[in-house]
């Protein structure tokens, strides 16, 4: 994946897990002993206690992985290495929008788990967010062209594998990943180049005009007059959706 051979040098110091979201994909995940992790990045979110297999495009991405990381083969989410119902579960956290070919992807998916597929990402019906409505509206445009909308991914997965459970994942104030909207109730965070250099949304477009707004907006006061509410949460719906998809029964040859 070149994006992230271009983005992922210091990917590993800014995306480390949150304990909130992890605790939530292992409820997702339930029974399932073994995993497999597509589009695994650096290893946040694989589970302890589970025999974890992860799958990684990009080499940058793989050489992050800590010691005692579980093992990572190279490898898309378009055609993955494994055997036909082969493990549990499949997961993939925040990753079908870097996918070519999502309908494919989640067939892999469905293809190669026993039990259940559990994804978390964003959906582009979410209400607005203050740093892309105000900011850099160029983001959430591009974002609704790559993100499956509510209806479509759930359309999408019901159909290749079996019925969904979709649940909003409202994000913490202080979240310790530092993906696209985890700086929320931190604005300033969002002019620091090191951190908005794991945020792949920023690879795409020129932020400097929307980065001196935002400064601006920081040093006059005017970002606290428009979104000082904000400051009183604990956590707020961004539009993160944990989707939880439970296989249909399978014959003995991996097919539904």
């Amino acid at each position: 994946m070149a994006l992230y051979d271009s983005i992922g040098r210091t990917y590993a110091t800014f995306r480390r897990p949150d304990r909130r979201i992890a605790a939530a994909i292992e409820a997702a995940l339930g029974d399932a002993r073994s995993v497999v992790n597509v589009g695994a990045g650096s290893g946040s979110y694989e589970p302890d206690g589970r025999t974890v297999l992860a799958i990684e495009p990009s080499d940058r991405m793989i050489r992050q992985r800590p010691a005692g990381a579980a093992p990572c083969l190279q490898g898309s989410a378009e055609a993955l290495p494994l055997a036909a119902a082969s493990v549990d579960a499949a997961l993939a956290v925040l990753t079908v929008h870097h996918w070519t070919d999502l309908e494919r992807g989640l067939g892999e998916m469905a293809r190669v788990a026993r039990k259940r597929v559990v994804l978390l990402t964003w959906i582009p019906d979410a209400a607005p967010f203050w740093l892309t409505a105000d900011y850099f509206p160029e983001i959430a445009a591009h974002d609704r062209t790559i993100f499956p909308d509510t209806e479509t991914l759930v359309a999408t997965l019901e159909r290749r594998i079996g019925p969904v459970r979709l649940a909003p994942l409202p994000i913490p104030h202080d979240c310790a990943d530092g993906f696209l909207c985890a700086y929320w109730r931190r604005p300033e965070f969002y002019l620091d180049a090191d951190r908005r250099s794991v945020m792949s949304s920023f690879a795409r477009i020129d932020a400097e005009p929307g980065l001196a707004r935002l400064r601006a907006d920081l040093a006059s006061g005017r970002w606290a007059e428009r979104n000082g509410r904000l400051l009183a949460l604990e956590t707020l719906d961004l539009g993160y959706r944990l989707v939880c998809c439970e296989r249909r029964h399978l014959d003995i040859g991996g097919r539904r």
